[in-house]
């Protein structure tokens, strides 16, 4: 599916930055979010030897009213209503679309918060992170939230992009919540064994070992209106593995096969300038990713990678949109974002640890777990 949207409202907030100016600053700098966990949980994880990135101020996630994950979401929507001059009518009838991976579940006992017994219910539902920002705004269109795994928001993108596409409505709000530092969902990952155990923030190492987790809030405005000056976005494309409930098949066929369609849609391989990976950080991944990109672009002249999470964590439902807003934001000024020193991919891709020129089109890749694959083109403003 092809359609083209502008990017003209963007905002977020990690553990690497508390707006996107801070996390352009960090990468500028070669400064990662990563911490200890054990400055975060204390004696409360099994594993706290490990890293993760955490937003600073607590007080954003804190409101009697609305659950920890719908207080972000309120936050992360009016920074990006503002940038995006959103107001009025226009505003009113915009659709909302959240992604996240756990929603607010497990989050009743936050600490320092004091809930109202009244929104018990509405706390522990996924849908409360859109339904929120709609009752805070004033909006009255359609809204939803997507639980695709790590997925998750770059599928909101997705759904924005199909109801801008069918007329539905002419601007949408899309947000990426996950705070996924809780000790039972930390636990659960430890369990699992997603989590790092080698230490390497680096996905591309032959030691990689697991991912870092982290929070993070994010939320794009997108319109059907025209606009030379922001950035776009003119595809998205979506399958499944049908493989494994936590892995993906060591070629990668599904990713293999959503990249030859996006590529094929795009008009080849050579328009394709630069590629966001998943790049969780697990071996599997890693190798299964790799395979894909090779085997679906067989590209000739060099692509650059720009993989974001040794800067953020891995950031899970979250991930997909964090990463196209941090991406938006440097699109603005007609760059790509500099990587932090990391083990060199096959040749031809690159991986450049300056900004770069932005040119053609370039992919924003994620894997959710359970097997599904979801893939949006980006282009920079046309001036």
């Amino acid at each position: 599916m092809k359609h083209t949207v502008a990017i003209t409202g963007i905002s977020a907030i990690s553990g690497l930055g508390h707006d996107l100016k801070a996390h352009q600053a960090a990468m500028l700098a070669g400064r990662s979010g990563l911490r200890p966990l054990s400055d975060f949980f204390a004696d409360q994880l099994n594993g706290a030897e490990l890293q993760g990135a955490w937003i600073e101020d607590r007080k954003l996630l804190n409101s009697r009213k609305w659950a920890p994950g719908s207080a972000l979401a309120i936050h992360c929507a009016k920074q990006a209503v503002a940038d995006a001059g959103l107001d009025g009518e226009a505003l009113k009838r915009a659709a909302v679309i959240a992604g996240s991976s756990r929603g607010n579940a497990w989050l009743s006992d936050w600490p320092g918060r004091r809930p109202i017994k009244l929104m018990a219910a509405s706390n522990s539902m996924h849908g409360e992170i859109a339904s929120a920002v709609t009752i805070e705004l004033g909006i009255t269109g359609p809204w939803q939230t997507i639980s695709s795994g790590c997925a998750a928001s770059l599928d909101a993108i997705g759904h924005a992009l199909m109801m801008l596409k069918c007329g539905i409505v002419d601007h949408a709000i899309v947000l990426g919540i996950e705070l996924p530092l809780v000790p039972e969902i930390v636990n659960d990952y430890v369990k699992t064994g997603v989590l790092s155990t080698s230490g390497i923030n680096d996905p591309y190492h032959p030691e990689t070992a697991g991912f870092f987790p982290g929070e993070a809030g994010c939320a794009l405005v997108l319109s059907n209106i025209p606009d030379t000056q922001a950035p776009s976005i003119d595809g998205f494309w979506c399958n499944s593995d049908a493989d494994s409930p936590i892995g993906m098949p060591n070629d990668g066929a599904g990713l293999r096969q959503l990249l030859v369609e996006a590529s094929n849609a795009l008009g080849g391989a050579d328009t394709i300038r630069a590629i966001c990976p998943h790049a969780s950080g697990t071996r599997l991944h890693s190798l299964a990713e790799e395979r894909a990109l090779i085997d679906a672009l067989q590209p000739t002249s060099p692509i650059s990678l720009h993989p974001l999470k040794p800067f953020t964590g891995h950031t899970v439902g979250a991930s997909g949109a964090l990463d196209t807003a941090i991406l938006a934001h440097h699109l603005r000024e007609q760059q790509l974002p500099p990587n932090l020193p990391l083990s060199p991919p096959p040749a031809p891709f690159t991986l450049p640890t300056t900004p770069s020129p932005a040119t053609g089109s370039i992919l924003k890749i994620a894997v959710g777990m359970g097997g599904h694959n979801s893939v949006i083109a980006l282009r920079p403003p046309a001036q």
